[in-house]
């Protein structure tokens, strides 16, 4: 049996600079944040997922994970252990659903999308990506957004834009999402829209 692979070495500092890190992503839409990450968790899991997983889960939120991720019983094994959390099987049940194959994703309609009277019990998505880009690909409008704004992300989570869609019709209701790449970080909360494709 393999040994469970270590946490953040510095537990408060580093879920501090993590969580920092998301909420300046989510107050500026489409904007690249530095997210590092010095954790070596079992793959699939990425550092950059396990770093946001860590530094915002915990007993009170469960977490999802993909069929990728789901395949390597440590992944799993890993994120219960540093973050107290359950994982569940369905994923409308999920406060964070982690999705390392991103061009396998879910339905809107398969996620938590809150309530009107609570829009804020809904899943938070957290794409694994290659790469992001602010210089090419889709014009983003929004609150945290001067004019516009260009991003693309590699591989391009399947359904991102229906999400984005979706949620100007459901607002307040929605779903916020992340999407990591090595060393950054992207958020997309509820609030931004998508314009067109450049």
């Amino acid at each position: 049996m393999s040994a469970l692979a270590l946490g953040f070495a510095d537990q408060v500092t580093n879920a501090q600079q993590i969580f920092g890190a998301v909420m300046n992503a989510f107050a500026c839409p489409g904007s690249l944040q530095p997210l590092p990450s010095d954790l070596d968790p079992p793959r699939p899991l990425s550092p950059e997922l396990a770093a946001i997983a860590l530094a915002l889960a915990d007993h009170e939120a469960p977490i999802w994970i993909d069929a990728r991720l789901a395949a390597e019983p440590a992944v799993a094994e890993f994120l219960r252990f540093h973050t107290g959390a359950t994982i569940v099987s369905r994923p409308e049940e999920a406060a964070f659903a982690l999705v390392a194959d991103p061009e396998r994703s879910l339905p809107v309609e398969r996620f938590a999308l809150g309530t009107a009277e609570y829009p804020d019990r809904s899943t938070t998505l957290v794409f694994a990506v290659s790469d992001l880009s602010e210089a090419e690909g889709w014009r983003l409008t929004g609150p945290g957004i001067p004019g516009s704004r260009i991003f693309l992300a590699s591989p391009w989570p399947r359904g991102l834009a229906d999400i984005v869609r979706a949620n100007r019709t459901l607002f307040p209701r929605g779903l916020d999402v992340l999407l990591a790449a090595p060393d950054c970080v992207v958020g997309l909360p509820r609030t931004t829209r998508l314009v067109e494709e450049i």
